[in-house]
């Protein structure tokens, strides 16, 4: 699920907003949760996942590029795309790498170019997140968010720092492509990520949730290998 919230003063707007938006996922066959928020003060007490936001920049008290530059120095690493009456405002969204900008009035064509641009931003994510489809609804995961992947009967369990496990059917070989080179798979049912990898010994990987996963034979020396590299370089 895509977690999309919409920050802007004026509840007409933040309406149309979310229509639009409903919209354009509905057409995708994407499942999304939209929260809308009417002040930046209202957001930034939120402290939930956000993967899309929609943020007006004129808002009383705190403004939205404030609201912005707070977000992104709490590790917020969401696309955020700017609202606006005043078109000059926008340069100063590179300091907050704001992906797009809405001058108001929002021209449909001009919301539909974004959100296609968006939509194959989000689809090409794969550098840093894993879009995980399970049926009509789609997700996006980060990497790091992932401690491991355990794989049984044609079915991808992905245990997530969150202590959630997220379940859907992939190939492994299929999995294993779209993942970065930070993960390692050292049994056939197994991808484990070395970022959250404790330690290592006698056959089996122990990982910061506790959870003790085993290296088959036929790998353990280039598990051994793979470690001492990204040891020295972290990738």
């Amino acid at each position: 699920m895509i977690r999309i919230a919409i920050c802007d003063d004026e509840k007409t707007m933040s309406d149309n907003i979310k229509t639009m938006v409903s919209d354009f996922f509905c057409g995708k066959n994407m499942q999304i949760a939209i929260v809308q928020f009417s002040c930046g003060e209202e957001l930034l007490n939120y402290g939930r996942q956000i993967d899309i936001l929609f943020l007006d920049i004129q808002m009383k008290t705190i403004n939205g590029m404030e609201t912005a530059r707070i977000l992104r120095e709490r590790g917020f690493q969401g696309f955020l795309i700017f609202m606006t009456i005043l078109k000059e405002m926008v340069f100063e969204a590179f300091g907050v790498q704001a992906y797009d900008y809405l001058v108001k009035p929002i021209k449909e064509s001009h919301f539909q170019k974004t959100m296609e641009r968006l939509f194959v931003s989000i689809q090409n994510a794969n550098e840093t997140n894993l879009l995980v489809q399970k049926g009509c609804e789609s997700s996006i995961i980060p990497f790091d968010k992932i401690i491991f992947c355990e794989i049984i009967d044609r079915k991808v369990y992905l245990h997530l720092t969150s202590s959630e496990v997220v379940d859907y059917y992939e190939r492994i070989e299929n999995l294993e492509r779209k993942l970065g080179s930070s993960f390692f798979r050292c049994h056939r049912s197994f991808l484990i990520n070395l970022r959250h990898l404790k330690s290592y010994k006698n056959g089996t990987a122990y990982m910061e949730d506790g959870r003790q996963i085993p290296v088959s034979r036929l790998r353990s020396k280039e598990f051994s290998n793979v470690i001492l590299q990204y040891m020295k370089t972290g990738i």
